[in-house]
This record gives structure tokens, sequence and C-alpha cells, in this order.
């Protein structure tokens, strides 16, 4: 037998697998993607994880799984290998084999981020041929804004936010309840409703109301230009106010005072990109999730002018609320709108994004 003879089986062996992989390689593939979490804080690390199964007898020598992820999500380069926007990971698979990936991934900057498809390719082990399909991959990752510490938010020396919290907790009404919360360090111990904890199966104590009760509203101005229709100019700015409001969320919430949040923004999940984001006050662990969760969800555009969205509480008629206003500027419309809440018995303080100038004063 001779060489040529040989080679010439060969080539035909090597193009009828390339056939043979090109026709089945991608058939019985099975692929899902998850997080670790579907939900994180800004800065931290979690894990992307790829499953995939070989469900036939014929091995795919490799396999390659092409998806479109923002790169605001940074990858282990170790791990995965990212070409702009787009990220590739490869696989080798055995007859019915399955494989289970970890991708530890750094969230980098708050927002949404929602995976519907991954691209999969296939080919024989020459590069005779290759095949690709598209499978549904559908996960998504809320990156809540970034907790800092209650000093590094450049609050007014004469803040009366500090007062609330010390005026709530001296007025605390001993006498009257208003249902029972979750334990916390340096809770007394006669104040534990052991009926409760047997029920719930964890430490609980009962809560006290307050004589005269203190609600706090959050709003943050995305306006940075009178033109309401223009597109963000700084989002760092907006970033930076997104998360002094998770942060003063936190802090007041985990102090028991009832917290909401309102900004003329939408959510990017919304169909309707004219309905503000608005959340009035409440307390507990499940309203601190609510407001992170619209906070991360912020689309960086507008709804609507501030003043609209000021003039909507002057409509709706909102009475007796601590309000904290972040905001990089304050307009007549603006003005005129606060000067009506005020009248309502509102009370207002502007944490400012930008520097303290003259024309900015109330």
């Amino acid at each position: 037998m001779n060489i040529p003879f040989l080679l010439f089986v060969a080539l035909i062996l090597l193009f009828l697998q390339g056939m043979i992989v090109v026709k089945w390689g991608l058939s019985k593939i099975e692929y899902s993607r998850k997080f670790s979490q579907s939900v994180a804080f800004e800065g931290e690390m979690i894990e992307m994880i790829d499953e995939i199964a070989n469900r036939k007898l014929l091995p795919v020598p490799w396999l390659r799984l092409e998806s479109k992820i923002d790169e605001n999500l940074v990858f282990d380069q170790i791990e995965g290998t990212n070409r702009g926007d787009m990220h590739l990971t490869l696989f080798s698979l055995m007859p019915f084999q399955k494989i289970k990936r970890r991708q530890k991934v750094t969230c980098a900057k708050r927002g949404y981020y929602g995976f519907e498809t991954v691209s999969i390719s296939t080919g024989d082990s020459v590069g005779f041929g290759e095949t690709f399909q598209t499978s549904s991959s559908s996960t998504n990752l809320t990156v809540y804004p970034k907790i800092i510490d209650m000093d590094e938010i450049p609050l007014p020396s004469q803040s009366w936010l500090g007062d609330i919290i010390t005026k709530r907790w001296i007025i605390e009404d001993p006498f009257v309840m208003s249902g029972i919360r979750e334990y916390t360090t340096g809770d007394p111990m006669h104040t534990v409703n052991w009926k409760a904890t047997a029920r719930t199966g964890s430490l609980q104590v009962s809560k006290k109301d307050f004589t005269a009760d203190h609600h706090l509203m959050i709003y943050l101005n995305f306006d940075q230009t009178e033109d309401k229709w223009l597109p963000i100019i700084n989002e760092e700015i907006l970033e930076r106010g997104l998360s002094y409001a998770a942060s003063i969320a936190h802090h007041t919430l985990s102090q028991g005072i009832p917290t909401g949040f309102g900004c003329n923004s939408y959510l990017v999940t919304s169909e309707d990109k004219k309905k503000s984001v608005k959340l009035y006050p409440a307390t507990g662990k499940v309203q601190l999730n609510v407001l992170l969760e619209h906070m991360g969800k912020a689309a960086m555009a507008n709804s609507s002018s501030f003043y609209e969205f000021l003039e909507e509480e002057v409509e709706n008629r909102l009475e007796q609320t601590d309000i904290l206003l972040i905001t990089s500027a304050v307009t007549e419309k603006m003005q005129d709108q606060i000067n009506l809440l005020e009248r309502r018995g509102n009370k207002i303080e502007v944490l400012w994004l930008e520097d303290y100038t003259p024309e900015k004063r109330r």
C-alpha cells in the first residue's frame, strides 16, 4: 500500500468526520447559564456559572460559547476571553459528558444586566467545517449602588438627618405596640416576643410605635440641562447620587425610620418610560431590598423634568414628610414646587452633588 493512497484515505476519513461533526455536533447539546446570586453591590465579585452537557455518543472536539456581556461585568481573564463586549469560552466534550464552569465576575458598575441568548459553535478537529446555533440563556443580574460610610456623604453641617434619628429613639412610646421585627444587636432582652420567636423560628422583638413619627423621602434629581429630552451629560455625578441615596436609606432603615425614594428616571425593565421611580416610606428589610432594586434598575435617562416630578408630589398632597433632595442645582421652577411642599408641612433639605455655589442656594 503506497503513501499517496494512505494520504487519500486519511483525507477521506477527515472529510467524513468533519461532515459528521458539522451535521450532528450540536445535536443533544444542553446548555444553561446562571449567576451565583441575582443581586450584588457595585464592586462585589460573584460567579457566572455555565453548564453544558453532551447527551450523545459522538464526542465534540471543541465547542465555543460566545455571548454579548456588558464591559462593566469584568471577568477573570484566566478563565474566559473578552473581545470588546463579547465573551468567549471554550469546551471539549466527550460522549455523555457534563461540564460546569465557574467564572469570577466583578460588578464594576451599578445597573441591570439581562442575558437572553448565547451563540454555540463547533466544528471538526482540523477546521474543515464549522456550524453554530443560538441557544436561550435567559438570566439577569441587578447591581445595587455602592454603600458608603455616612461620614463620606457631604451632608450640611446643620443637617436635620441626624436629629431625626436622635429624636426618634428619644420619643419611643413603650406602651404603643406596632408589630414585631427581627432581633438586632443591642435590643434589650425584655423586648423579646417569645410567641413570635417560637412561631418564626428566629429571635423576634416587639416593635414600639412612636408618638411623633418621622417619614423620610429621598429625592434624586436626574436633570442636568433644562431640556429633559437631552441625554445625560455626566453619568458619574448621578451614580454618586444613587450611592448617596442607597447609603442614607440603608442607614435610616437600619434605625427603624420609614424611608422612601423617588427620582425623575424610570426603570430599565419598565415599558413606560414616562413613569418616574417613586416608593413611599416604609420600614424593614423588604423595603430596603425594594429601594435598592429600584435604584439598581434606574435608567440613566429622564422620565420627566424634576420640577414636574415635584409638582406631582404637590398634587398628591404630600404632607408632614422629611425630604432630602439630592441635586446638582435648584431652578426657579423647582424652587416654586419646593415652596409649595414646605407650606404643606414638609421639611426639605438639599444635598448638593456638585460644588456648593451661591447660585445654587435656596
